[in-house]
């Protein structure tokens, strides 16, 4: 519902900050890996996850989109809830967790606190497939973040444009292979054009 908030950060605490935008202040759980990352007292923007109960409504706020998709698969799993997600997020990097379910490493993901044994391997199991393709995808380049969502906004412009989506798939992946994975959404798109 509220996808992300950009406001003046007036409160940080290693649980959550206050941003205020316009006057009004958002109270946000973080992770402290967000908490790490962000200015005191600057303007900032988090991407958020609002949850909702019956008796509170809950804004959880994530430094990266990397971040908080990570989190949305982890509260997708049966008996790991927001406070959970956003412990395995505080105790853990995201490359950690991904390297971890990836590996079916059960241990790294107990070790952070509330963790049995059970729920590691149910993270494992559910999330294996999933994580396994975006840490493929990201090794093919540099930054994950800003490869998966350049290679993302080029891949749909050239489906836009008439290519079919496994061909420009195959050919986005064999340029970043070739090119690095620095390039613009512009350049992956004028190689991709080129190669055709």
């Amino acid at each position: 519902m509220i996808a992300y908030i950009d406001g003046k950060l007036t409160h940080k605490d290693p649980t959550f900050v206050i941003i205020d935008v316009g006057g009004v202040g958002y109270q946000i759980k973080v992770s402290l890996n967000t908490y790490s990352a962000l200015p005191g007292g600057e303007r900032c923007r988090l991407h958020t996850f609002l949850h909702i109960k019956e008796d509170a409504h809950t804004l959880y706020g994530f430094n990266t989109v990397a971040e908080k998709e990570l989190f949305l698969l982890l509260i997708s799993i049966s008996g790991v809830g927001p406070n959970t997600g956003l412990m395995i997020l505080s105790s853990l990097s995201v490359e950690e967790v991904q390297q971890a379910i990836v590996r079916e490493d059960v241990r790294t993901i107990q070790h952070v606190k509330g963790i049995g044994a059970k729920t590691a391997q149910r993270i494992i199991l559910e999330l294996k497939d999933k994580v396994k393709k975006d840490v493929m995808l990201s090794e093919v380049g540099a930054p994950a973040a800003a490869y998966n969502t350049n290679r993302a906004e080029a891949l749909s412009a050239l489906v836009t444009l008439g290519f079919a989506k496994n061909v420009a798939e195959k050919t986005l992946d064999s340029i970043i292979k070739r090119e690095g994975g620095s390039l613009s959404v512009e350049e992956l798109i004028k190689f991709a054009l080129k190669s055709s």
